[in-house]
């Protein structure tokens, strides 16, 4: 998947990423990074929203594991499980989301799980990043679910 056709599904399917003006920098097997610019995401402080940091977070996770399940032909449901989040350091301007697999190998017991039960989890990392350096952190679990029993 390119990344335009990425950022307009996102834009179209979810919403919010259009209101937070994010938009796909690069989709790779390995990893996605999404961006944000500060101005539709800012709070009373003059940074980031945590809510936006967030949500950028979970949204290049999602889309790393959307965009590899549908390059390997497998329909599924994703929906985030649960997630941690820690923030590093206040976010000042336009900031990124780069999401990958903190263990690879996993990938395939994954898609196994998921074409033998319809159901399978997967946990998903995304590190923020703002002027270069990283300014916080997601882990996310995340249930995909077959299309046929979706």
């Amino acid at each position: 998947m390119l990344a335009i056709e990425l950022e307009m599904y996102l834009h179209e399917h979810i919403p919010l990423s259009r209101a937070m003006d994010a938009s796909v920098v690069s989709v790779a097997q390995d990893e996605v990074v999404l961006r944000a610019p500060l101005a539709p995401n800012i709070n009373h402080r003059d940074t980031v929203f945590g809510g936006s940091a967030s949500a950028l977070a979970i949204l290049a996770a999602w889309s790393l594991l959307h965009t590899r399940l549908r390059s390997e032909g497998i329909s599924s449901r994703l929906v985030i499980q649960r997630n941690t989040m820690e923030y590093q350091q206040p976010i000042l301007g336009e900031f990124t989301a780069r999401s990958f697999l903190e263990q690879p190998a996993q990938w395939q017991q994954f898609t196994r799980m998921l074409a033998r039960k319809g159901k399978a989890r997967l946990s998903v990392s995304s590190e923020l990043e703002h002027a270069g350096e990283v300014v916080g952190k997601l882990v996310g679990e995340f249930v995909a679910l077959s299309a046929h029993g979706a």
